[in-house]
């Protein structure tokens, strides 16, 4: 009997990325990039607006001056003017400006308005201001902008209450990128803050490792597809649609092939499709019993198989192998959907992962209080269903063990479905108290 751990190796060896493709940035999120992405302009282009307001020079709104009388009238935390949006722009560099400018005391005129997207440039003279919004180009000669907050917000003319220091307020051009910068390096799986990365520095496509494409088939003369009603002896077929449906949460791209019915030479012709298809190809139903031998001689004449029990429950009957020239994994799940779906979760999920090119194949484990008794088989590690939750007062990690518990059915599927984690149960321990603190894997982010 092969451990979990030799399985798991044996497996994950198998995992290789697709050739990289092009595609619209819309559609790259959480895939990992294939090319390193450098900026060919600055970014931002033009020196603009932090903040709306008024375009100045600085030395035209106190920006020289000392505070000194200004804050023994004032204080240091300064005047009544602050508002939000400035004290939050403004930073550091404003509370430096405070204690080296005095308020100016005339006001400026307001020569024009620049809107943010306007084309039309504004050359700024001494001692004027213009009025301008978010993200607005700065006049040229402009080297402030003085916040609607510390001004009378005058139309015609405005009377700062505070003054600014050369540079506040302001976005240089290329503060945040520098032509030739790397925006996105080859590797880095692509998040909403990539995605942006390359829209700002004008990519409307990246090269990328797609999806890992994985084909989904079930076997079994009992089964029936939904849409139809099961005879005696018959039974839906659950498994496609769970597995299915677990490949697309992994990040894999599905395709859901059926039922593959008939004699083993169109099961054949079946798979041999899929294998053009496919980098990872799931059958379930093909392990377990005395009637699936005709389908484990038919894979064994595309590739190399290997039929095997792993010592875990449940899941323990289990088969795989590499299909064709290309070597296409090919895993073997039993009929219980309870069974593949713990099998899928711990060898073909980080198959997947791995292919996406994620750091963490694994999903995070936690360990917790073990709030009902549970047993587990002698010399097999147990993945037991359960409810993974928080103390509302230590903030420790609970867990209820569900089917699989003591005295519950492990085959049974809606306790899978009720669950959010997975109790994993050390091959040497065969009973858990409750109390004891155990392994749990999560399988949602509920908890």
């Amino acid at each position: 009997m092969r451990s979990v751990d030799q399985q798991l190796a044996l497996v994950t060896q198998a995992a290789v990325s697709p050739e990289p493709v092009r595609i619209a940035i819309a559609d790259a999120m959480g895939l990992m990039c294939a090319e390193e992405v450098q900026a060919a302009k600055a970014l931002p282009g033009f020196a603009q607006a932090a903040i709306d307001g008024y375009a100045v020079r600085a030395v035209d709104v106190g920006g020289e001056r000392s505070l000194h009388h200004q804050q023994r009238r004032r204080g240091e935390g300064g005047g009544e003017g602050d508002g939000d949006a400035a004290r939050n722009n403004g930073g550091t560099q404003e509370r430096s400006s405070r204690q080296h400018a005095a308020a100016p005391q005339k006001s400026l005129p307001v020569v024009g308005e620049v809107p943010a997207g306007s084309q039309q440039p504004l050359r700024l003279q001494p001692k004027q201001a213009v009025r301008v919004h978010t993200g607005a180009p700065l006049p040229t000669l402009a080297d402030a902008v003085l916040p609607l907050e510390w001004s009378d917000r005058g139309q015609k003319r405005v009377m700062p209450t505070r003054p600014v220091r050369s540079g506040a307020f302001v976005r240089r051009a290329g503060d945040d990128i520098q032509p030739g910068d790397v925006a996105v390096t080859p590797g880095s799986v692509l998040g909403p803050a990539h995605i942006g990365l390359l829209a700002a520095v004008g990519r409307s496509k990246v090269l990328v490792y797609p999806r890992p494409r994985m084909s989904v088939l079930s076997v079994g003369s009992e089964l029936v597809d939904i849409d139809r009603e099961p005879g005696l002896g018959q039974v839906f077929d659950v498994n496609s649609y769970a597995l299915a449906a677990a490949g697309r949460e992994a990040g894999a791209d599905v395709h859901r092939v059926g039922i593959a019915a008939g004699e083993p030479r169109r099961i054949r012709e079946i798979i041999e499709g899929q294998m053009l298809r496919s980098e990872i190809i799931v059958v379930s139903g093909a392990v377990g019993g005395s009637g699936n031998e005709n389908i484990r001689k038919v894979l064994a004449d595309l590739g190399e198989i290997d039929t095997t029990r792993v010592a875990m429950h449940p899941g323990s009957v289990q088969g795989f192998g590499l299909l064709g020239d290309e070597r296409i994994p090919v895993f073997l799940l039993p009929s219980n959907p309870v069974s593949s779906l713990v099998i899928f979760e711990i060898f073909i999920r980080p198959v997947i992962r791995l292919a996406l090119g994620k750091r963490h194949a694994a999903r995070r484990v936690v360990r917790a209080r073990a709030l009902n008794p549970l047993e587990s088989r002698p010399g097999r590690r147990g993945y037991i269903r359960a409810r993974l939750m928080r103390d509302a007062e230590t903030q420790d990690y609970l867990v209820e063990g569900l089917g699989g518990a003591s005295g519950a059915p492990a085959h049974l599927l809606a306790g899978l479905g009720d669950a959010n984690a997975m109790i994993r149960i050390p091959e040497d321990v065969t009973h858990i108290r409750p109390g004891d603190v155990v392994e749990v894997i999560f399988l949602s982010q509920t908890a």
